[in-house]
């Protein structure tokens, strides 16, 4: 009886091993990935870019199975300023009423659960970090070739961003800013 449970148990540790070896991680190209936000308030908008710092997307044979992401705070910047109007936004998107980029230099995403939609897109669920507050976001996300896309919406007050919400704030008039801000991401690896 014993010799069987032996056999038993090595064929579970092999069989383990091989769904665990079966597994690959793939770096994103940081450099080659774009990052881009949009963020609107009443009567205007808001878009610029942020970098990736680094990336990691795990697949179990050609399904998506994790990924982890950390992106670099102070990099944001507005795009659709120049000049003096682009260096006091972008300042204050670093200060502490929006992103607090000196205490917080980076945030984060990791993947929690994935379930396949159709051929090369996924229903992700993941923990998104901001501020040190970490919240779970639901998105989908593409895979063609060596590219994985997506676009989703971040609620900037479950991260302690609160600065001009109306949901916090009343008598804002014109410049009340949405809750939500918008990422359209695409990864390369």
């Amino acid at each position: 009886m014993n010799k069987l449970k032996a056999i038993a148990l090595a064929l579970v540790v092999a069989l383990g091993t091989v769904s665990v070896s079966a597994q690959t991680s793939t770096k994103v190209d940081a450099s080659k990935s774009k990052v881009l936000w949009l963020a609107k308030k009443v009567g205007g908008q808001h878009n610029g870019d942020i970098n990736l710092k680094e990336g990691t997307l795990i697949f179990k044979g050609k399904k998506l199975a994790g990924g982890t992401f950390t992106v670099d705070m102070p990099s944001l910047t507005a795009t659709d300023l120049t000049g003096e109007y682009q260096g006091k936004l972008n300042g204050h998107l670093k200060s502490d009423d929006f992103f607090g980029t000196e205490k917080y230099p980076t945030s984060t995403l990791v993947f929690k659960k994935i379930a396949a939609k159709g051929k090369g897109v996924y229903t992700v669920t993941g923990d998104l970090t901001i501020k040190g507050k970490t919240n779970p976001v639901t998105f989908d996300i593409a895979i063609t070739g060596n590219t994985a896309t997506t676009a989703l919406k971040v609620d900037r007050t479950k991260y302690d961003i609160k600065y001009g919400s109306g949901s916090f704030f009343d008598n804002l008039g014109d410049k009340a800013i949405s809750d939500e801000f918008e990422l359209t991401v695409a990864l390369k690896f």
